[in-house]
């Protein structure tokens, strides 16, 4: 399996190149700690569903803010619904 890290982790350095994704936490705002305004963040959330064809509708845009929350949120969304 893809590892979910390292997609998000590429994404982001397409939206922020000059950012340091090495000091990057995992409960990090990204859009703090990498200073990305939030059509940054809207083009990274594009990015994540076309690399991954994941749906993400705008309620859950909130749930991809650190880099903890978008794995844990990609993870399930790849998994699919619970039976």
């Amino acid at each position: 399996m893809t590892d979910l890290v390292a997609v998000i982790k590429e994404e982001l350095a397409n939206i922020a190149p000059e950012a340091d994704l090495g000091t990057l936490r995992p409960t990090d705002d990204l859009r703090e700690a990498l200073d990305i305004d939030s059509m940054d963040h809207l083009n990274f959330v594009i990015a994540l569903h076309r690399r991954l064809g994941v749906e993400i509708p705008e309620i859950d845009y909130p749930k991809l803010t650190t880099l903890d929350g978008a794995t844990r949120y990609l993870e399930a969304k790849l998994r699919g619904p619970k039976g």
